[in-house]
């Protein structure tokens, strides 16, 4: 160990102060933050891998902050890699769709080390991402089946007053003695129209 003192002249006497005795450099580090911060984004999940010196990848831990680009860092969330691998995954469920995010890390010795000890590092710089957006219906689509929903109680209305026009009618010819009667035509134009709704509305499926 080392035996850190500082060394000063008071009023023309020279003072001894003894502030660590026991000073072991290994347990008073702080690293440089981690370098080279990239993102990836999927449909399902978000990763984030960072760069730190290669021999001290087996000793560190790191805390990662996202937050949303416009938001202040106060309202960031925090997340740990289960592992020392200098790499982390964000769910796509823990992202809002079509929002900037910004993420940051900082890394330091494990606590499970006991020969080193050390304090946060600074952040790092930040990478930015973005969930994509989730694909939504087109509106000739929705304007379909809104038309389909509408089409088909217009067309028993419609199909209601044939009948009743055709009932009045019939009851018409009958007083005045006319052969012809439309009830008997009306079967033949009920299935005419029904083949017409049924051709309209695979046209517009």
């Amino acid at each position: 160990g080392y035996r850190v003192s500082l060394q000063g002249n008071f009023f023309g006497r020279n003072h001894t102060y003894i502030t660590f005795p026991e000073y072991n450099p290994c347990k008073h580090i702080k690293l440089d933050p981690p370098s080279n911060i990239q993102s990836n984004v999927t449909a399902s999940k978000c990763q984030i891998w960072w760069s730190v010196p290669w021999y001290l990848t087996e000793i560190l831990q790191y805390e990662l902050q996202y937050k949303e680009y416009s938001m202040s860092w106060e309202t960031a969330l925090n997340k740990t890699p289960s592992s020392s691998l200098p790499q982390i995954e964000i769910e796509a469920t823990e992202l809002r769709s079509s929002i900037t995010y910004v993420a940051r890390v900082r890394c330091k010795v494990s606590e499970n080390e006991d020969f080193y000890h050390s304090q946060w590092s600074e952040w790092s710089q930040t990478t930015l991402f973005q969930r994509p957006g989730v694909p939504k219906l087109s509106e000739k689509i929705l304007n379909t089946r809104t038309i389909q929903f509408l089409f088909i109680p217009l067309s028993f209305g419609t199909l209601l007053y044939l009948f009743w026009n055709c009932k009045l009618s019939s009851s018409c010819f009958l007083t005045s003695g006319q052969k012809a009667s439309p009830v008997l035509t009306f079967p033949h134009q009920l299935l005419s129209f029904s083949h017409s709704i049924i051709c309209t509305t695979g046209i517009l499926r």
